[in-house]
C-alpha cells in the first residue's frame, strides 16, 4: 500500500468525527436558541422566575450578540418585577461587561440603578424608619429638591441625637453654604459646622478644603494655604486641593513654591486649563522660561478646544 492510499485513509477517517463534531454543534446552538425563545416567551407571559435561569444562560452562552442583548434585558426586567436584586445585578454585571458601550443598554442601566436605589431607599424607611440612616437618606433627598429648610432640620435632628456622629456637620455645612439665600451668617455659621466636623474626625480632607475655600474667598491667603496643603496631604487623589494650593502660592508671588503642587495637580488633572496656566506662570517667574512656554501652549490648546458655554442668548 502507498503513503498516499494511508493519507487518504487517514482524511476519511478525520473527516468523520469532524462532521459529527459539526453536527453535535449546529444541533446544541439549534437547542440553545430554542430554550432562550421559550425563555423570552416565558417572559413576555409574566412567568419571570421560569425564565430568568434561562435568560442567565443564554447571556453566558456562544449566543449572537444580539441574542444575548435581548435576553440579557428582558432578564433584568424581569429580576427587577419579582424584586429579585441578586439576579438583577447579574444581568447589570453580564450587560456592562458585554455591551459597554452600547447606548440602548446604558440607557436601561441607568433606569435599573436608580430602581435598585428607589427599592432599597423604601425598605429602608418601611423597616427602619426612625433610624439615623433613614433621615440621613431624608436630608439628603430633601436636600436635592431644593427643600433647604426641611432638610436643615433633618440635618440638625441627627446631630442632636448622636453628636459625635462622623460626617453629619459636614453634610449640614454644605447645606448651608449651598442654599440660595446664603450670606455672612449661614457662612460663619457653615464654617463652625466643618470646624465641628474636624473635631469629630480630623481627617475629613472635605471640610479641611472647603475651609481652606473660604479663606480664599475671604483673601486670606495664609490660612487657605494652610487649609489647602493639609487637604492634600490627607487625600492625595484630591486634585482640587493641589490647583488651590498652588494657586494661592502664586497669588502671594511664592513661585517656586507653587510648582511642586501644581506639578502634581497636573498630573492627576492634565486637562484642567487653569492647571496649566497656573503652572506655567509658576514655572516662568522662576525662570524655567522653556517649560513655562510648553506650559502655556498646552493651556491654549486647551481652551481652544474646550466646548463653548451655554448662553441665555436666542437666534435671531
Amino acid at each position: 500500500m502507498t503513503a498516499a492510499f494511508f493519507l487518504s485513509l487517514g482524511f476519511v477517517c478525520v473527516g468523520i468525527p469532524l462532521a459529527a463534531q459539526q453536527a453535535k454543534s449546529s444541533a446544541v446552538a439549534a437547542q440553545s436558541h430554542l430554550s432562550v425563545e421559550k425563555a423570552l416567551a416565558l417572559a413576555h407571559e409574566g412567568r419571570c422566575r421560569e425564565a430568568i435561569p434561562s435568560l442567565k444562560s443564554a447571556m453566558g452562552s456562544q449566543a449572537q450578540a444580539a441574542t444575548r442583548k435581548t435576553a440579557g434585558i428582558a432578564g433584568l426586567h424581569c429580576a427587577l418585577d419579582l424584586n429579585d436584586r441578586d439576579s438583577a445585578l447579574d444581568f447589570i454585571r453580564l450587560l456592562s461587561k458585554q455591551f459597554a458601550r452600547d447606548p440602548e443598554v446604558l440607557f436601561i442601566l441607568v433606569h435599573a440603578y436608580s430602581d435598585l436605589s428607589t427599592a432599597a431607599a423604601q425598605e429602608l424607611g418601611r423597616t427602619a424608619p426612625q433610624s439615623i440612616a433613614a433621615h440621613k437618606l431624608n436630608a439628603e433627598a430633601l436636600e436635592m429638591q431644593g427643600n433647604w429648610d426641611a432638610a436643615q432640620l433633618e440635618y440638625e435632628g441627627i446631630i442632636e441625637r448622636e453628636p459625635g456622629m462622623p460626617g453629619i456637620h459636614f453634610l449640614l455645612g454644605r447645606l448651608l453654604l449651598s442654599r440660595p439665600d446664603a450670606r455672612d451668617k449661614p457662612t460663619e455659621r457653615a464654617k463652625q459646622e466643618f470646624q465641628k466636623e474636624l473635631e469629630i474626625d480630623p481627617k475629613n480632607a472635605g471640610a479641611v478644603y472647603v475651609l481652606g475655600e473660604l479663606a480664599r474667598r475671604d483673601e486670606d491667603w495664609d490660612e487657605a494655604i494652610a487649609r489647602f496643603s493639609q487637604a492634600a496631604k490627607l487625600d492625595t487623589s484630591l486634585a482640587e486641593a493641589y490647583l488651590e494650593w498652588g494657586s494661592c502660592l502664586v497669588t502671594v508671588k511664592k513661585y517656586a513654591e507653587a510648582i511642586e503642587p501644581l506639578r502634581v495637580a497636573e498630573r492627576l488633572t492634565p486637562g484642567n486649563p487653569a492647571v496649566h496656566f497656573n503652572l506655567a506662570t509658576a514655572l516662568s517667574r522662576s525662570g524655567y522660561k522653556e517649560e513655562a512656554d510648553r506650559e502655556f501652549a498646552i493651556h491654549r490648546s486647551l481652551v481652544a478646544t474646550a466646548p463653548a458655554a451655554p448662553t441665555d442668548e436666542k437666534p435671531q
